[in-house]
């Protein structure tokens, strides 16, 4: 039997800046090869991603979902989980249950191992959502696993990946005090 050549499931995670990145740069390709892309943003809400405002005249659909965790007045983020955190992440995963069906040639899901390690979606909708996958449907699914005090959670679906990409964090000029930059990180 022949390797499937379409129809893959990617995963891009670990505790190091490029997981998103990475992903977009997919997203970008396959637009300039004509494919349909969809992308559902778990845990991030507001309307500061720059990427946002080029994905739609690209071409790319996308749907973010989450409460904003940047404080407006303090520019800080905010960590722990919120009913408001989880009753976003399971609209957003039923957005993607619907888009799996929309005849996409990639969806990607990004930070969902993030919302599933934080225990705002279950692995299991994540491995419905992959039992359902059309074969031809590429699907990428981004965010790191590590919750409180180092614990990596390893998602039963990463059985599943096809490519599975770790970016190891060694260094960041987030820790020297430099902010998240508009266009570069966000």
């Amino acid at each position: 039997m022949a390797p499937r050549e379409t129809g893959l499931i990617q995963v891009y995670t670990g505790n190091g800046k490029g997981k998103t990145t990475a992903a977009l740069g997919l997203a970008l390709r396959a637009r300039a090869a004509e494919k349909r892309v969809a992308i559902v943003f778990f845990d991030k809400g507001g309307e500061h991603y720059s990427e946002r405002k080029i994905l739609q005249q690209l071409g790319v659909e996308w749907f973010g979902y989450g409460m904003d965790r940047i404080d407006s007045k303090t520019n800080r983020f905010r960590f722990g989980v919120l009913a408001e955190d989880t009753a976003q992440a399971e609209q957003g995963i039923a957005k993607a249950m619907e888009l799996v069906r929309g005849g996409y040639d990639l969806l990607i899901l990004d930070e969902i191992n993030s919302t599933v390690a934080l225990g705002m979606v279950s692995e299991k909708s994540v491995e419905r959502l992959i039992e359902v996958k059309p074969d031809t449907l590429e699907l990428v699914l981004t965010g790191r696993t590590e919750v409180a005090h180092g614990k990596i959670i390893r998602p039963s679906y990463f059985d599943r990946a096809d490519l599975m990409t770790e970016m190891r964090l060694e260094k960041h000029y987030f820790y020297h005090g430099i902010p998240a930059r508009e266009g570069i990180d966000f």
